[in-house]
């Protein structure tokens, strides 16, 4: 498909409205409920962004080089959009509704996966295991590498789409959580007392239980946890990268490897049920198809939407 800068500009403008929906989500439950925003953990995220967007500006209207404008913009969108998301997904935290473990490790019976097996194995491989503990906490990296990637290999409509996928993926996974809440497989399972083999995100625990019982009421952007079960997070944007850097042949295949591991690690390291994983690759594909189709409809050139319907009339009229 055939994307002109004017699109672009209009994805783009589509993507900060959306992280300005979510502040004021932020700001309302700040409002209403007994949240309390600090905002001095805001001011390192809001500084960085300026500076970025001053960049983008810059680059793109002085310059006209629109490969550093977009991975200057494109990163400041990430920043900005994970400084509100992590605090979204404390007040989606707080319902009340029960825990579903239970339920979520039953599934993962039904589907035959054993995570009490998965643990085992992994503690008799201990190299592996510690690859994976390796891996798991790359994320942040990966998804600032692949902003740039994108950006100067020149795939500028290809960056939106990421960027719109990830974005459809952060704010579904984080609706669902509010009324699928789950503390973890460790915990169900109730494998907690070797302190030297706990998993990565064993941190975030008192951040939910906190959360849930009321103890805690700070919305920050910087140091917050990942405290969503269910749907895995981890596992949808694994699969986001992987599709993300396809195109661009010298980052595929380490975007395949890497992220593979991803996946083995989410499990474990992330405290995730089997399930959580398949449904967070679920919504990874969606998002992905929902944030091409928005590609096509607002930064579509007309005439490329013009040349497609007229090969589709010609091939009907041959028929």
């Amino acid at each position: 498909m055939i994307y002109n800068a004017a699109g672009l500009r209009r994805v783009d403008a589509i993507i900060w409205a959306t992280v300005a929906c979510v502040a004021v989500l932020v700001a309302v439950a700040a409002v209403f409920g007994d949240f309390k925003v600090v905002p001095e953990t805001y001011i390192a995220p809001a500084s960085i962004c300026l500076l970025l967007m001053l960049g983008a500006y810059y680059y793109r209207d002085r310059r006209d080089d629109h490969k550093l404008a977009s991975a200057l913009e494109s990163t400041a969108q990430l920043i900005a959009f994970v400084a509100v998301g992590a605090p979204l997904s404390y007040v989606a935290a707080t319902s009340s509704l029960p825990l579903q473990d239970a339920a979520l490790a039953r599934l993962d019976q039904a589907l035959g996966f054993d995570w009490i097996g998965l643990l085992a194995f992994m503690h008799r491989w201990p190299g592996f295991f510690s690859l994976l503990h390796i891996v798991y906490p790359t994320l942040t990296l990966q998804m600032v590498a692949t902003v740039l990637l994108l950006s100067f290999t020149g795939w500028q409509s290809w960056l939106r789409t990421y960027m719109l996928a990830f974005i459809f993926a952060a704010l579904i996974i984080i609706a669902i959580s509010a009324f699928v809440p789950a503390e973890g497989a460790w915990l169900h399972y109730g494998i907690t007392d070797d302190a030297s083999a706990m998993p990565i995100s064993h941190t975030s625990w008192p951040v939910f239980f906190g959360l849930r019982d009321g103890s805690l009421r700070l919305l920050t952007a910087v140091g917050t946890e990942g405290i969503i079960t269910f749907p895995s997070l981890h596992a949808a944007l694994a699969v986001l990268l992987v599709a993300a850097l396809w195109p661009v042949p010298f980052a595929r295949w380490v975007a395949v490897a890497v992220n593979s591991l991803m996946l083995l690690a989410t499990p474990i390291d992330g405290s995730h049920y089997f399930v959580d994983i398949l449904v967070g690759i679920g919504i990874a594909a969606l998002s992905f198809a929902a944030a091409l189709a928005l590609m096509t409809r607002v930064a579509c050139r007309p005439e490329a939407i013009a040349t497609r319907y007229a090969a589709a009339a010609f091939i009907e009229a041959r028929q």
